[in-house]
C-alpha cells in the first residue's frame, strides 16, 4: 500500500539535484521534485504536493490537501480508539 501524505513545498534547496523542502503536518524535511518539476522548479514552491518516501509524487490543490489531511487525523483518532479498546480488553482479561 502506497500513502502520500500533503505537504507544502515552501523552498527549492538544489535545483541541479531536484530537491525541495517540504512541510508535511508542521515537519520539514527535504524532498525529491523530480516527478512533479516540469520546465520551471521555481514555480512548485507554495504547492501541494502528495510525499510519499521522500518525493513528491504529485500536485494536488489546497482543498484536496486539507480533506486527506482531515481524512489522516479521523484515521489516526479511529486507531487510537481502538489501540485503548485493546487495552481495555486485556485489562479485563
Amino acid at each position: 500500500m502506497c500513502l502520500g501524505i500533503p505537504g507544502r513545498i515552501t523552498a527549492i534547496t538544489d535545483a541541479g539535484r531536484l530537491m525541495a523542502l517540504a512541510e508535511v503536518s508542521g515537519v520539514r524535511r527535504e524532498v525529491n521534485v523530480a516527478c512533479v518539476a516540469g520546465n520551471d522548479i521555481d514555480a512548485l514552491v507554495g504547492k501541494w504536493a502528495l510525499i510519499h518516501v521522500g518525493f513528491a509524487m504529485s500536485i494536488i490543490d489546497e482543498d484536496e490537501a486539507a480533506r486527506t489531511l482531515e481524512a489522516l487525523r479521523e484515521l489516526g483518532e479511529a486507531q487510537e480508539t481502538l489501540e485503548q479498546m485493546a487495552h481495555s480488553k486485556e485489562a479485563l482479561q
